[in-house]
């Protein structure tokens, strides 16, 4: 797992090291005795960001780094992002710009899988939602969440079923999507796997999403099994 200096994120590798950092810690966090059991996004979400931030505190070379909930999306200010990796105290280089505490290094989305069953909710969710903009992958693609950057992620904590099930199901959605002449999906929207680790519950996906008067956004999807 990589370290970051102090004050400095390497070129290329910035981000990169935060969703490794993220990624390992996710099965700890987990599993740790004493984290409360719950089902909802908002409160995972919030425990998952203590654990990040302690985490980061006690770990050589990762003390520069902070995360916050149900922050202020840069570009649409009245969005908020489920998750944010940000500088703790004093500035970080980021690919060559000084990021302050006050700014946002990377945006995170987190959806539950299944998508919970309720008036206005869609089991398409993690993608797309049928009205409005509520998907994960839908909001980043419009630009609705992090338009200001070309790297984000997406958590999912998966609560049933399979990651090839959840897998299977979402590449289905896209194809759809696509197939049905949805403006702007395209085969190319489609998760590739980067790898799985069933021991440890864990999977990740990649996937690239072009984006209209922006820059295509790199997505890092990081699965975590909550029910081993």
């Amino acid at each position: 797992m990589g370290q970051l200096a102090s004050g400095f994120l390497a070129e290329g590798q910035s981000r990169a090291a935060i969703l490794d950092f993220i990624l390992g810690q996710l099965p700890r966090w987990r599993d740790r005795p004493d984290r409360p059991l719950r089902t909802s996004e908002t409160m995972l979400t919030s425990q998952l960001c203590a654990h990040l931030n302690s985490a980061a505190r006690k770990t050589p070379g990762w003390d520069c780094l902070q995360f916050r909930v149900e922050e202020a999306d840069e570009t649409h200010v009245s969005r908020k992002i489920d998750l944010v990796a940000a500088a703790a105290g004093d500035a970080l280089i980021v690919q060559g710009r000084s990021y302050s505490d006050f700014e946002t290094i990377l945006p995170i989305e987190c959806k539950r899988l299944p998508i919970p069953v309720g008036s206005g909710r869609d089991e398409r969710e993690y993608v797309v939602t049928r009205v409005g903009v509520g998907g994960g992958i839908q909001r980043y693609k419009e630009g609705k969440h992090g338009a200001a950057h070309v790297r984000a992620a997406l958590i999912a904590y998966v609560q049933e079923q399979s990651f090839d099930h959840w897998l299977a199901l979402i590449s289905g959605w896209i194809h759809d999507l696509h197939t049905s002449g949805t403006p702007g999906w395209s085969v190319a929207d489609a998760l590739v796997t980067h790898g799985q680790d069933p021991t440890a519950g864990i999977a990740v996906h990649e996937s690239v999403h072009s984006r209209n008067s922006l820059p295509s956004i790199h997505l890092r999807h990081l699965w975590v099994k909550m029910t081993l």
